[in-house]
């Protein structure tokens, strides 16, 4: 079915299908009302800074559909990235899910599984219907700064293996399930929020590792897959257009070679590696021109507007098909028929079902089992006092979106634990990135103490983080890897050297346990 033009502010009516959304607040606020009543856009992204409560995100999700279906017969896709560990749009009220890598540390696909299920079940019964997970990206670059702990493993069959869990778990419960970053962000040493990346591997390579788990979720028939603004020169000969824009990577390789007809989404446009080269507008344009179906354009409201109507006029002047459009139309329609969609007004007010007893006690299990302890080991002493250093985040971004706007949830620090567990400690917390004044502060509070225990946020790419664990004393230090566990590597002579994979509450539990009874 051909695309119609409204003539309604140069855009089209049809065209705000392909884009999805989001916006800043607890409720549907002017500006996404705008897009969904006259731009028609056919989703909603949910972040930090619109979740309190499930309660409230239920409502919030309903009335976004009700808004939607004052105009059209499409209900929206509804979506957030609930990956796990440091990744948990919603937080409070639900199953704490652990970060990937920590379940192939503890050593279960099926618990994987079952979480997964769990986790998509709870996001269903709140109103979304759609998760922008789970990260099939190989994170074989231990200086990669953006995926890390959200990826499964560090070769391809573990990532394999446990993405494909997750994938399976996700599905039984009923949500639509998105593979991300196509063609592979883990290779990578620069974080894409910031500016493009690039690998440099050939063909083989690539179609060896990193495509193989994307292959893989292609043939258990996931539902959508996620651009990644990297740069592939083994498939696309202009190093400077990434996955996002290319044409050569999402039709050549990925519809046409590796067969896959499903949706695919974009990553965020405003992310640096696209708003500050060709920009957003042109970005929209140009990744459906590549082969995508859903523009994601996540914060700026006039840069959504400005988007639609950049590709309303690209079709106008021809520079981008009606085939083409029609094509991601098409896609996102199927996409919608899914029952998480369809459904919505079945959903009671009041969500239900979350957070059961065997769903707590499993997540405590994994999480139990995948702390890792390196070398050497002793347990604090009860009749020593402990100077704790925290480096926190401390600052919202799209990836670690943490504790310390609106909701107040509990900071990712083991001050509380510590002290419930019996311990007399002080806490000096700083910036994961912190100034070097900071890190001399850090280093005269804690270099006198009896013990000491410094809880790291991938301290092996923050120069001041090692500069401070440096400058402690071995002999009375703990160091706890609050995101990396390669953090380790930076201080083998300390008594105790332990990684949690994620450094919120849940994660922590269990390395306080450790700390204080050495069990």
């Amino acid at each position: 079915m051909a695309v119609q033009n409204s003539g309604q502010g140069g855009g089209n009516r049809e065209i705000g299908q392909l884009f999805m959304v989001g916006f800043d607040g607890l409720e549907p606020d002017a500006a996404i009302e705008r897009l969904i009543r006259e731009r028609h856009v056919g989703g909603v992204i949910l972040f930090r800074r619109n979740v309190h409560t499930p309660g409230q995100v239920a409502t919030l999700c309903r009335r976004l559909q009700e808004i939607n279906a004052e105009v059209s017969d499409e209900p929206l896709l509804i979506a957030l990235d609930q990956e796990g560990g440091m990744v948990m749009r919603i937080e409070q009220g639900v199953t704490p899910m652990p970060a990937p890598m920590a379940f192939q540390a503890a050593g279960s696909s099926a618990d994987c599984r079952a979480l997964h299920r769990i986790s998509g079940d709870e996001m269903r019964r709140i109103g979304v219907n759609m998760l922008l997970a789970p990260v099939l990206d190989v994170n074989n670059n231990r200086s990669n700064p953006v995926i890390g702990v959200r990826a499964f493993g560090e070769d391809a069959a573990t990532v394999i293996e446990y993405g494909g869990a997750a994938i399976d778990g996700l599905r039984q419960a009923g949500v639509i399930v998105t593979a991300k970053h196509f063609p592979g962000h883990g290779d990578t040493a620069v974080d894409s929020h910031h500016a493009m990346a690039l690998v440099a591997h050939d063909q083989q390579r690539l179609r060896d590792v990193e495509l193989a788990p994307f292959r893989a979720a292609i043939a258990q028939g996931v539902d959508a897959i996620m651009t990644a603004h990297v740069a592939f020169p083994a498939f696309e000969p202009d190093a400077g257009v990434p996955a996002t824009l290319s044409h050569a990577v999402l039709t050549g390789l990925l519809r046409e070679e590796m067969g896959y007809d499903g949706v695919i989404i974009s990553d965020c446009l405003e992310m640096g590696a696209i708003a500050d080269s060709i920009g957003v507008e042109a970005g929209a344009v140009g990744t459906l021109r590549a082969g995508a179906d859903i523009v994601l354009i996540s914060h700026t409201e006039a840069r959504q507007h400005a988007a639609i109507d950049a590709v309303a006029a690209a079709l106008a002047a021809g520079a981008l098909s009606a085939q083409r459009i029609d094509e991601a139309l098409a896609r996102v329609r199927r996409l919608k028929q899914a029952a998480a969609v369809r459904g919505w007004r079945e959903l009671p007010a009041a969500p239900a079902g979350l957070m059961a007893p065997q769903a707590l006690a499993l997540a405590a299990d994994v999480q139990r089992r995948a702390l890792k302890i390196e070398g050497p080991y002793r347990p604090l002493d009860r009749a020593l006092p402990v100077a704790l250093v925290t480096f926190e985040v401390r600052d919202r971004t799209e990836v670690d979106e943490v504790a310390n706007g609106r909701n107040k949830e509990a900071r990712s620090s083991m001050l509380d634990a510590l002290r419930a567990a019996g311990f007399d400690v002080t806490e000096h917390a700083l910036s994961a990135q912190p100034t070097s004044a900071d890190a001399d502060r850090a280093i005269a509070f804690a270099r006198d103490a009896a013990q000491i225990v410094v809880q790291t946020y991938n301290a092996m790419l923050v120069a001041e983080q090692q500069r401070v664990l440096g400058a402690l004393p071995a002999d009375r230090l703990w160091v706890v890897a609050g995101r990396l566990p390669y953090d380790l590597d930076l201080v083998p002579g300390a008594q105790g050297r332990l990684a949690a994979f994620g450094c919120r509450p849940p994660a922590l539990a269990p390395v306080v346990e450790r700390l204080t009874s050495g069990a």
